[in-house]
């Protein structure tokens, strides 16, 4: 894959998720500028936000279910939604759950970022641990975390 194509990639499928989010029936406001770690803000009420982090994997790469060198603080209005374009899945993971779900690289010139790697299949035990944030189950926490739940 070219720059041009892996540039345009990125650009593509954060479209496809807030696309995705508009289905859900969700407000969703673009960030022109992604300097904070935030590619789109998600309206829940008349006065909640959740900012959203938009993760995506391409079909041809190396190791497509693997989100590596992840620098991010989290907190309860923080949300990442991670996309693999291999299996066409949709993850919607709290950024306080995924800290839990990642391990922190111990050396190398990403010591102290995270990596998250996500089930390959559909069945497993790890995929049991990801189901509650796979699909309509993930953009259902957003709903939850609406409704104070």
């Amino acid at each position: 894959m070219t720059y041009r194509n892996t540039a345009s990639f990125g650009k593509r499928q954060e479209y496809s998720v807030v696309a995705e989010l508009l289905r859900h029936g969700f407000d969703v406001y673009m960030t022109l500028v992604d300097d904070q770690g935030i590619d789109c803000v998600v309206r829940l009420d008349a006065t909640r936000y959740v900012d959203v982090q938009i993760k995506a994997r391409s079909k041809d790469a190396k190791q497509w279910s693997t989100f590596a060198a992840m620098d991010f603080e989290p907190r309860p209005n923080l949300f990442f939604i991670f996309y693999t374009e291999k299996n066409a899945t949709f993850w919607t993971i709290p950024s306080l759950d995924l800290a839990g779900l990642c391990h922190r690289n111990a050396s190398g010139r990403n010591a102290g970022r995270r990596t998250l790697v996500l089930p390959k299949t559909p069945d497993g035990e790890k995929a049991k641990r990801f189901a509650k944030y796979t699909g309509n189950n993930g953009f259902g926490l957003l709903r939850a975390f609406a409704a104070g739940t």
